[in-house]
């Protein structure tokens, strides 16, 4: 699992509740650790992936209620795989998707560790996608992916393509500088929105943390 990171890591393991379950989690125990400032020169790049954050737990406990078998579905962004295994849990069949092969060892760990088996994965960068034979899907679903403009921009080409008619996307965000462009932009792409908002304890914070959890579907 630690192929993909660069020096020496440590990891820690979380365990956090979704619904009636208790999965445990394995992940790098300091992102900031994980910066490499060649790659955040030339690409923007920081490790977001590493964390457990709580938009993916609100998601993670979002998808737990429903019921997802046989539907095929991708997480744009999987980080560490904790909404993946939980929508593996409920029976559908994930594409498991991020920009660092890194997260998709993660991911496939965290898979096998919980549910017995791994999702297919794939690196994924939202400016230039390529899912190859694997869509379109009944679901798309993604946590905290809008901390920057340009992902929004390039979230709302992307989301658009992935999905089969009648399908529908689940996005968690925590109130993001632009995650009203990515409401706007799919709006004016024909997609209604249905928001709701759940709270997550957070160890260490003071407050709990409002997520605002969208779901998207095509007009």
């Amino acid at each position: 699992m630690k192929a993909h990171l660069k020096g020496r890591t440590d990891l820690a393991e979380s365990t956090v509740e979704v619904g009636e379950r208790r999965y445990r989690i394995t992940h790098p125990s300091v992102a900031d650790a994980l910066i490499d400032e060649r790659e955040f020169d030339e690409d923007d790049r920081l490790p977001y992936w590493a964390e457990i954050w709580p938009s993916a737990i609100a998601l993670a406990r979002r998808l737990s209620g429903d019921d997802l078998a046989g539907r095929r579905t991708i997480e744009l962004g999987c980080g560490v795989g904790l909404a993946t295994v939980a929508a593996m849990e409920g029976g559908a069949s994930v594409l498991a998707t991020d920009y660092y092969e890194a997260a998709l060892d993660f991911t496939r760990h965290n898979a096998r560790t919980n549910v017995g088996s791994s999702p297919a994965t794939s690196l994924l960068d939202w400016r230039a996608p390529d899912v190859g034979d694997h869509g379109p899907f009944d679901l798309v679903f993604a946590a905290d992916v809008l901390y920057e403009e340009g992902s929004a921009r390039a979230l709302a080409g992307l989301v658009p393509g992935l999905l089969k008619p009648g399908g529908e996307a689940l996005f968690a965000d925590p109130g993001r500088r632009w995650e009203p462009l990515f409401r706007e932009l799919m709006g004016e792409a024909g997609f209604s929105f249905e928001t709701e908002e759940a709270t997550v304890d957070v160890e260490g914070q003071e407050r709990d943390v409002t997520v605002l959890l969208h779901r998207v579907r095509g007009g």
